[in-house]
């Protein structure tokens, strides 16, 4: 996270640190409703991994009587809305990496979740930072539940902080590495139940899976495939199949989905790139027969709707999102070069050009994409 407006960022630090104690001291005063928020602010893909727990929680015998908040990411507001209405009450929606030098934005929406008079918080991410750790102490409530966490997004001197925020902070057991198992543990010791899910799900809407879809992007320019290895895979698999190649992904990558569209024989891609919302994209990928993409959002939605994929991996969160493992279940075939800095949250320890992918994704070769596709091409 760069910040650019210093003095913008040290108000908001302000508010996210000192307010919370005043706001604290002036709920004593209010009656906590049965109502819990739980904050999730993380990425698309972070959300397909999470989002089944909250029919578990709204069906939970600590809280099916509650009313059940969500702050999410407006990134995934449209996911939400389309699947996940039944179990929430009301949905905020906020771009967490704006209000790091939005202050007036972050005391607005501050005030806004202090007022829902909330008797629980939940903070069911593993990593968390300054602006949810604020946010769940600006709802004045003393009853706070998150992890221990990580430094990955909170310094240790900022983290000492925040902790104190917290009336419980769960140790999460060096055995839940895989994002779905560290939630799946969290809401395990927050309901004190089990919880049955074997992995991420949508609603079933079409089993006719047909056709190969590929999904460009990856968040970050460096952690994604080169497009010219993706064109020369496009070239291979078009002389094994009879209907056109898919290309679908945000609007951030019509120029390079343009290019390949341009290179490839006529009719042979149907280019589906910024034109397409999140619902929409998860009904795509329902009914796709093979997706293949980097480590993103696509390769969660596809194993949430039981597709096949072969998805390329880099090191910087190995095993924490990709690969799964083998008690979650999914399709997908994960392609990677297993380097000796793995794991290292995307701090990547090599200098590579600006257009250069790091070399944990750089070192994936053509030739073992392909013949991790090659076995799952549709036969129609």
């Amino acid at each position: 996270m760069v910040i650019k407006n210093r003095n913008l960022f040290r108000i908001t630090r302000f508010i996210l640190l000192k307010l919370p104690y005043l706001l604290r001291f002036f709920y004593k005063f209010k009656t906590p409703r049965k109502k819990i928020l739980i904050i999730k602010t993380d990425a698309i893909g972070d959300y397909v991994l999470f989002r089944n727990f909250l029919e578990v929680i709204r069906h939970s015998e600590k809280y099916k009587d509650y009313e059940i908040d969500l702050l999410g990411n407006t990134a995934w507001q449209d996911i939400a809305l389309w699947y996940d209405k039944p179990f929430i009450s009301n949905f905020f929606f906020t771009k967490p990496f704006h209000l790091y030098e939005s202050p007036i934005q972050t005391l607005k929406l501050g005030w806004k979740l202090y007022s829902q008079s909330y008797s629980d918080v939940l903070q069911p991410s593993y990593t968390r930072n300054i602006i949810t750790d604020g946010l769940a102490a600006l709802t004045g409530t003393k009853n706070i539940i998150g992890f221990v966490s990580d430094n990955e997004a909170l310094s240790p001197k900022l983290k000492a902080k925040t902790d104190l925020f917290y009336s419980q902070l769960i140790i999460l057991p060096k055995a839940y590495y895989f994002e779905f198992d560290r939630t799946r543990y969290f809401f395990e010791q927050v309901l004190n139940q089990p919880v049955d899910l074997a992995g991420p799900s949508f609603p079933a809407k079409d089993n006719r899976k047909q056709g190969v879809s590929i999904f460009l992007g990856a968040g970050n320019s460096k952690r994604g495939w080169q497009t010219e290895n993706y064109l020369q895979l496009m070239m291979l698999i078009i002389d094994q199949t009879q209907r056109p190649i898919h290309l679908v992904g945000g609007p951030e990558m019509e120029e390079a989905a343009t290019y390949l569209e341009s290179m490839m024989p006529e009719d042979a891609v149907i280019n589906l790139v910024g034109k397409t919302t999140l619902p929409k994209l998860i009904d795509h990928i329902a009914r796709t027969g093979l997706v293949i993409c980097n480590e993103t959002s696509a390769v969660h939605i596809a194993a949430a709707c039981n597709t096949k994929a072969v998805c390329i991996v880099g090191g910087g969160h190995f095993e924490r999102f990709a690969p799964y493992p083998e008690h979650v279940h999914n399709r997908t075939t994960f392609v990677f070069e297993k380097l000796p800095c793995y794991y290292c949250n995307w701090l990547c320890i090599y200098n590579t050009a600006p257009d250069e992918p790091f070399p944990c994704i750089g070192t994936i070769n053509l030739e073992k994409v392909w013949w991790a596709t090659l076995p799952l091409l549709p036969v129609a």
